[in-house]
């Protein structure tokens, strides 16, 4: 993608998935995709510097190419110098550099435990990522937060039972379930969303005066509490804590699903694994 690719502004604006990112869109200029001079002066702009977890204040700076040194790879060198290797006028690189800005505390504890796990592994030279890194990867690329005040909601969603969940107790959700998206590969699919689109949520337990702050008091707290989470080396240790959110079943997200036939798509909206009873 170059400088002169559209930048649909006025679609980024209005679509419900975009709304945690729209504070930071919103400071880009609207008539052109933003390249690293722009992203690193959203930085420049805050009150105090996103900081990765060994202090290192964070900036975008161009990709290296080539074999890189342990201390030169992007993990590493996120971790170590606070700077993250952006391709200029990449969709995918924007929506990561958006979400570090919405959610650093997140941020930086899914890259602290990407390093711990490289270091842990002899600086990258053992085989695979692991299941530790393959949990953060998979909630850094596809995560959906998943805000939860009802345990109740909260097991439908586990038990994909969907068109219960989203149909029927679809009057509770706005408060008592939050969907946000977290993942910047799921912002880069939200530009042109199909029926299949999928995230993959992580629930996490909130009061129900969650569902009374306002949207930016709301993002701050889930950019804390899923920090904290992650900081539980017992938390997201493997992909199966993360469970599909087929995301245009969520009230709004698609003008079709306003029609209960639309959750009779069993090929999007899958049924559950089958339990074997005790």
């Amino acid at each position: 993608m170059n400088d002169q690719a559209e930048w649909p502004y006025s679609y980024l604006s209005r679509a419900l998935p975009f709304a945690p990112l729209r504070p930071f869109m919103s400071r880009l200029r609207d008539d052109k995709f933003p390249g690293l001079a722009e992203l690193n002066g959203l930085l420049a702009n805050r009150d105090s510097a996103i900081r990765v977890r060994n202090g290192q204040a964070l900036r975008w700076v161009p990709q290296s190419q080539g074999k890189l040194p342990f201390d030169a790879q992007y993990e590493p060198r996120c971790y170590l110098q606070g700077e993250v290797q952006t391709r200029e006028y990449n969709w995918h690189d924007l929506f990561n550099a958006l979400v570090w800005m919405r959610f650093p505390r997140a941020k930086a504890a899914i890259n602290a435990r990407h390093y711990a796990a490289l270091c842990d592994a002899g600086g990258g030279a053992a085989k695979g990522r692991g299941a530790t890194r393959d949990a953060a990867t998979l909630l850094d690329e596809s995560g959906v937060i998943v805000a939860c005040a009802s345990p109740d909601l909260g097991r439908l969603l586990r038990e994909f039972r969907w068109k219960e969940l989203f149909w029927e107790r679809r009057a509770q959700l706005p408060d008592a379930l939050d969907f946000c998206l977290f993942g910047h590969g799921l912002y880069e699919k939200a530009l042109k969303p199909y029926v299949g689109m999928t995230g993959q949520g992580l629930l996490l337990d909130v009061g129900s005066d969650y569902f009374a702050m306002p949207a930016e008091q709301r993002a701050a707290y889930l950019d804390e509490l899923l920090a904290a989470y992650l900081d539980d080396p017992a938390h997201c240790s493997n992909t199966r804590e993360l469970t599909p959110v087929p995301l245009l079943g969520i009230p709004d997200w698609d003008e079709c699903n306003a029609d209960p036939t639309y959750y009779d798509n069993t090929v999007y909206f899958r049924p559950g694994r089958s339990v074997v009873p005790d």
